[in-house]
Order: C-alpha cells, then structure tokens, then sequence
C-alpha cells in the first residue's frame, strides 16, 4: 500500500484530535497556534488542514471568533473525501474555465441595465465582506451568478447549476487561501469592467486570468514543498 501523503496524515490527526478532545457539533476548536504545538506542525499546515475540513462542511472558521465543529466525521471518510477533491480540482478547473470564460465574453455582448446593476450589487457585497475580514463567499456566489444571467444563454446556465456544488467548493477552496479574497475582488472588477464596456475580447483575458488565480490553491500543492511537516 502506497504510503499516505502527509497533507492526508495531517488531516486524519486533527480528526482524530477532535474525537478525541470529546468536541461535539457547535463546540469551537482550540486556535491553529495551539493546534500547531499539540499536534507538532507548523501553523501553516494546520490552516490548510482547517480549510480542508471546511470545504467538506466539518468545521467552521468565523472571523475574530475561531473554529467551530459543525459536523463528526470519520477520519478515514475525511481524509477520502479529501483524496477525491485532490483528484477532481483540475477537472472542475478545466471545466470552470470552459465554461466560465465563454459565459463571461457572452455577458459582454449581451448585458443589459439591469444585469450591470445585478452585477454592482454583488461586487459590493463581495467588498463589505472582505472589508470585515471574511472570504467574501456570499459575493463571491452573487457576482458568478449575475454574470451567467447577463449571458443569457440557459444550456451555459443549466451547464452551470449542474456543477454548482463542485464549483462552489473550488471557490471555497481559493478564498480560503490566505491573501485571497481582496485578489479575487480586484479580478472580479476587471471583469464587471470589461463587461460594462461590452468588450468580450477583454472580458475573456480577465476571466480566463481569474480562473488561474482560483487554480493557485494549496490542495494541489500540499507536500511537494515540505509545508506540511
């Protein structure tokens, strides 16, 4: 049997952690600092891990609060989960850019008033949530949603709502990052701006540059530097 990697080591250890502990669902979770030092990592690998069990709806990281259980899991179902995600990000990236970048240069040669008005709001939202510290996931989801309107096209749409589930954990995934969330804002008005301007030659580049951006995740290079030891 292949030795596991040690992202996958790291993440059954903090699960066997909270077993352990007795935590139950709503309970809040030591701080990564003291997680680090009872588990003998670094802090960097333990928010990885942290963001691993948040994306499969384990825990739950609030802003100047903490962590918080949400869920009990197995830690062989969670580091399965895990192993499967790993596997399957580079296809739903594939996929999100296909898709994504077309609906985006669609929205440029198709939007109206109301679907710029649509597409404002959500970076507004985006921007307060980031302003307060969060990952800005709400706007993040407004700001997707409002450009696929703007397209008007219902099988990219239907495309869409298909992989919902799949696309909303790599957005998760990327706004977890740390750093991220002012980044993916400040891609997602390079993009309202080509739309606006109903350049679709522009609005593809700034699509197709957001998508790199969400693909630049730990997950998929988790263990090839030494990070997580």
């Amino acid at each position: 049997m292949p030795r596991p990697r040690l992202y996958e080591q790291l993440v059954g250890r903090l699960v066997a952690h909270i077993e352990d502990s007795g935590l139950q669902p709503g309970q809040r979770l030591p701080t990564e600092r003291d997680l680090a030092r009872r588990l003998g990592v670094s802090r960097a690998s333990v928010a990885q891990a942290v963001v691993a069990l948040e994306v499969q709806g384990v825990v739950s990281v609030r802003h100047g609060d903490g962590i918080y259980l949400l869920r009990m899991v197995d830690r062989r179902e969670s580091v399965q989960e895990l192993v499967k995600r790993r596997q399957q990000l580079p296809d739903i990236l594939e996929a999100r850019e296909a898709i994504e970048v077309k609906i985006t240069a669609l929205a440029a040669e198709r939007r109206t008033e109301a679907d710029l008005r649509a597409i404002e709001a959500a970076l507004d939202l985006m921007e307060q949530e980031v302003a307060a510290g969060e990952h800005g996931f709400d706007g993040d989801m407004a700001f997707h949603s409002a450009v696929t309107t703007a397209a008007h096209n219902d099988v990219l749409a239907g495309l869409m709502e298909l992989l919902a589930t799949a696309i909303a954990e790599t957005r998760r995934e990327s706004l977890s990052q740390p750093g991220r969330p002012p980044k993916s804002l400040a891609g997602h008005r390079r993009i309202a701006e080509a739309i606006r301007m109903g350049d679709p030659n522009a609005a593809t580049r700034a699509a197709r540059r957001h998508i790199q951006l969400v693909a630049d995740v730990a997950l998929l290079k988790w263990g090839e530097d030494g990070n997580d030891r």
